[in-house]
């Protein structure tokens, strides 16, 4: 009995949550609000026409798109966790897998809700779907986004529903690659964009895809412990000192690309004026790339997360995983407003080497300040995703009751008295 305890992965119980707190109904109150006033904003933007809000015929992608961009990006990486356990066998993260499938659900929803109503007219999306044209990355993109929402949508009902469990594997890995494409697009449009130079990369790709690992699991990790606590439901030592340590490798191999691309671009001529511009003499979009996407996304996450600390100690490791993934959140919505907002801002190089002026503002840096509409609606995304959710943890069992050290394993090797907590914690359908 002790060699089979020892070979098996320890039984994890999970439960859906009771729901009748007022803190639980205020949260659900506050989200569905936001998303309505929204909502709301996004028709009086339809009504009034965008003169209403701080965009401008330079600056055509403001607030929503940002938010919409971090939060399409956050949801390819919050996949990462269930993606580890399932596609790489490391079976700490299992019991972590399933709220990794509904984040990665539900931050895609919102990014979506935010970029289609920033459309304008929201219905024009059908034309590009019954008249595709596939030389465009944004008609490729309708079908990453809907096919990682089925894709995803199965990886979990394979995941909970236990007869299914065998064929998880196989799922998985098509989710695993499934969002590295969609990721690659989503970079793609902005590096497929030759005539602004503060985007023409290739290497936008593959920075999206290591900037979505560190995003969605900061984001996943501030849920997760946020949640935990709410509910009084321990999470051990281990796993928190798990993510620590893979949010780090994240963000280190983030801020590494994030280097390549800069140097990539003051090796290229034509790029020197964007790379000036950003790094330099910018403003505030200097100002929020040194002091916001590399300090405080960068630099303070590292310290943070690789700082020495006791693996018993479970208070501190708590502290400053939230720290650096609260950290990693704010110096990722820097990068996307300097990459999306800054890169417009800076005036396109119509003919290089010459000065280009008229009254249609030819060859200056154009200003934009976020208007209520505008912002309201970016926010509401955010809302949408909490309110995703807060409902879906009330109806279905997505949380384990308990990720206690005594519960969790590592790599397959059962835990510490796992013989003996497999008969308290047998999983609920």
């Amino acid at each position: 009995m002790g060699s089979e305890a020892k070979g098996a992965m320890t039984k994890v119980a999970y439960r859906e949550i009771a729901g009748k707190s007022g803190g639980y109904l205020a949260a659900v109150m506050v989200c569905a609000l936001l998303a309505l006033v929204g909502l709301a904003s996004a028709l009086y933007m339809r009504a009034e026409g965008h003169h209403v809000t701080g965009m401008n015929n330079q600056i055509v992608w403001g607030m929503p798109h940002v938010l919409a961009v971090f939060l399409i990006v956050a949801a390819s990486g919050a996949l990462n966790v269930a993606s580890i356990a399932s596609v790489f066998g490391r079976s700490l993260y299992k019991p972590l897998a399933r709220l990794s499938g509904l984040l990665a659900v539900a931050l895609l929803i919102g990014g979506l809700w935010n970029l289609v109503l920033d459309l304008g007219r929201p219905g024009h999306i059908l034309a590009a779907v019954l008249y595709p044209n596939f030389r465009s990355i944004f008609a490729w993109n309708i079908y990453l986004y809907t096919g990682f929402l089925v894709i995803v949508g199965f990886y979990l009902w394979f995941m909970m529903e236990r007869r299914l469990n065998p064929h998880t594997h196989k799922v998985g890995v098509l989710a695993f690659l499934w969002r590295l494409v969609l990721t690659t697009g989503t970079g793609s449009i902005f590096g497929f964009l030759a005539a602004r130079s503060a985007y023409d990369s290739a290497v936008l790709a593959p920075l999206f895809i290591l900037t979505s690992f560190a995003l969605g699991l900061a984001i996943f990790a501030l849920v997760l412990v946020a949640g935990f606590k709410a509910l009084a439901r321990p999470i051990g030592a281990r796993v928190l000192a798990h993510l620590r340590q893979l949010l780090a490798v994240f963000v280190a191999a983030t801020m590494y690309f994030v280097a390549v691309y800069h140097l990539t671009n003051i090796y290229i001529a034509g790029h020197r004026g964007i790379e000036s511009f950003v790094l330099l003499n910018g403003g505030l979009y200097t100002w929020l790339f040194w002091a916001g996407q590399i300090g405080i996304g960068g630099v303070v996450p590292l310290v943070l997360l690789l700082r020495r600390i006791a693996r018993d100690d479970t208070a501190r490791l708590r502290r400053s995983l939230v720290a650096g993934a609260a950290a990693v959140v704010a110096g990722g919505l820097c990068q996307f407003y300097v990459l999306i907002i800054g890169g417009q801002a800076y005036p396109l190089q119509m003919f290089p080497g010459m000065v280009v002026r008229s009254s249609f503002y030819d060859g200056v840096v154009h200003s934009y300040i976020p208007r209520w509409p505008e912002t309201v609606l970016a926010l509401s995304g955010v809302a949408v995703v909490g309110l995703i959710v807060l409902i879906a943890i009330r109806l279905l069992a997505f949380l384990p009751e308990s990720l206690a050290d005594e519960v969790v394993s590592v790599h397959g090797a059962a835990a510490p008295a796992a013989e003996a907590q497999t008969a308290k914690t047998a999983v609920r359908a």
